[in-house]
């Protein structure tokens, strides 16, 4: 995790430390990696999609149905998701959501982006998350995928800390039914 950090600052101080410690329940580490184990990702196919991406997306959703009603507050179904960015047809603009969950609005609004024929990078993506671990897995959400974003150093509330006051965003998205 150190190293990932090392190469990769927008996640310094994101990851956890504790594989390697006693208090880590083995069976459960060892469970997950059987289970990472038999997702195929070395055929050409799943090289050339975002594979990475999706095995995130899966667990995210994972957790959220395990959660139930607090599921919601980490992410919101792909469908959902995609159906809001093909709304609002972000093409190469400013996008910001106040509450940002995992980010999936700004993976979306990427793919897009380049299903449209742009590229990585032709939208800005400024956020912030309140939720401490949710703003942490929107962090590693962006960097698995490439996508640069200004979510803030820390998880912040939109409401009583706004990291963004002066910014003037084409869109807006919020997918949370409490804003």
């Amino acid at each position: 995790m150190e190293a990932i950090e090392k190469e990769n600052t927008s996640l310094k101080g994101v990851l956890p430390k504790k594989y390697g410690k006693p208090s880590l329940d083995k069976r459960l580490l060892g469970e997950l990696i059987d289970l990472i184990s038999t997702i195929g990702l070395g055929d050409a196919e799943s090289r050339s999609k975002d594979i990475l991406g999706r095995v995130y997306e899966y667990f995210l959703g994972q957790f959220a149905s395990a959660e139930k009603k607090n599921g919601g507050q980490f992410y919101t179904p792909r469908c959902v998701v995609q159906l809001l960015v093909e709304i609002l047809e972000p093409y190469k603009e400013r996008v910001y959501d106040p509450c940002c969950s995992s980010g999936e609005m700004f993976v979306q609004s990427e793919k897009f982006v380049e299903s449209h024929g742009g590229k990585v990078g032709y939208i800005s993506i400024y956020g912030q998350e309140s939720n401490p671990t949710t703003w942490k897995l929107c962090k590693m959400n962006l960097a698995i995928r490439g996508i640069e974003g200004n979510i803030g150093n820390q998880n912040r509330d939109t409401f009583c800390s706004d990291l963004h006051k002066d910014l003037r965003a084409d869109y807006i998205y919020s997918s949370k039914s409490s804003f």
